[in-house]
């Protein structure tokens, strides 16, 4: 029983002031600290023109919910990917070695006597008056993507060609008997040691023929009566079942020679030589990448010369005023061992040849 004087253990009964008028508004931590409105101490108070309460920054709300969701989708994304790894691994590409070049070469015999003239007179009044001059008549042909390689990576590989060729058949250097080192670096390294052995010791077997690779002449014997050398023909490029670009050219080079300096005859002429070569080239993502060439085969027809003359070294045009002799190719042995010969002859024809003469 309570004493007079204590207060009441309860209040009345619906009397303001009970805890039960206020509990449904009893305001928890979670809520304070999410208020955006916040009222200022009694010193913040006291300043001049002070507001009796400041706004504070938003809170987002379930930022760690969104945390923890993008680190579970980034597990799991990682987790498919190991997944995807071990069942599927990833095959390093292969590395496929450079083939040997193949090459055969064909002497076109004339049946008569080597016309000859001023260089300008065998080169506009026979076969080449219509051929372009130089890099100018290794023609690019229209550019098309490939199932699997862009038009920027064909244009390589026709442009990457097209410089070996230039190198090979058209640098008066090259022609007549000086370095070979642009021609030699336009080449797959797999292919270097069987161009080095073509360079210091050439053979007719098919592989190892310095002209198999290289227009070339015997300075000591013949010379460019014009440097400017006709060219036609034509290049065509497509996607191998090897995973590269192949590439064919097939152009035909009309040369005006004369003799050498010392050999020169009194009164001598200058005559035309034609070379034709057909040549095949792969390139693989590799070569497009370092501006190399696989040079897979070549066939090479030159005339006139003698089909007797050996020409894996350098080529043995027949000059104006010049005839062929009786002799076939050099003699091939069936049962010698080692690579077969790879001499061809043939016989150069009448329209082949200019005629000076003509007006």
């Amino acid at each position: 029983m309570a004493r007079r004087g204590d207060p009441p253990e309860e209040g009345p009964e619906g009397l303001p002031g009970g805890d039960d008028e206020y509990r449904s508004v009893v305001f928890d931590e979670s809520f304070v600290q999410a208020a955006r409105v916040q009222e200022y101490s009694a010193v913040e108070r006291m300043g001049d023109h002070a507001r009796a309460v400041r706004s504070l920054p938003a809170v987002r709300r379930g930022g760690s919910g969104q945390v923890l969701l993008v680190v579970v989708l980034v597990a799991v994304a990682f987790a498919g990917a190991v997944y995807l790894g071990l069942r599927q691994p990833q095959q390093p590409a292969a590395v496929r070695p450079a083939e040997a070049m193949r090459m055969t070469l064909t002497s076109l015999a004339p049946r008569g006597q080597v016309p000859g003239g001023t260089p300008r007179q065998v080169l506009d009044n026979g076969p080449a008056a219509d051929y372009r001059p130089g890099a100018e008549g290794l023609a690019m042909p229209a550019v098309r993507r490939t199932a699997h390689f862009t038009e920027a990576q064909v244009t390589a590989a026709l442009a990457t060609v097209k410089d070996y060729l230039v190198a090979s058949s058209l640098d008066p250097d090259v022609l007549t008997g000086g370095e070979v080192r642009a021609v030699r670096a336009l080449l797959h390294p797999d292919q270097l040691a069987q161009f080095d052995r073509a360079v210091a010791d050439p053979a007719a077997d098919g592989r190892h023929a310095m002209t198999g690779w290289i227009v070339r002449f015997d300075p000591e014997q013949v010379a460019l009566a014009d440097r400017e050398v006709r060219v036609r023909g034509a290049l065509q490029v497509s996607e191998g079942s090897s995973g590269a670009l192949e590439v064919t050219s097939d152009h035909t080079f009309a040369y005006a020679l004369e003799p050498a300096e010392g050999a020169a005859a009194p009164g001598a002429q200058a005559s035309l030589f034609t070379v034709r070569r057909e040549l095949h080239f792969r390139l693989d993502r590799d070569d497009l990448r370092q501006r190399r060439v696989e040079v897979l085969a070549g066939d090479t027809q030159a005339g006139p010369q003698d089909c007797a003359a050996d020409a894996t070294a350098v080529l043995r045009p027949l000059l104006a005023g010049e005839r062929a002799g009786r002799e076939g190719p050099a003699g091939t042995d069936p049962y010698a061992p080692g690579p077969p010969a790879a001499a061809l002859c043939g016989t150069l024809s009448a329209e082949a040849l200019p005629d000076p003469a003509a007006p």
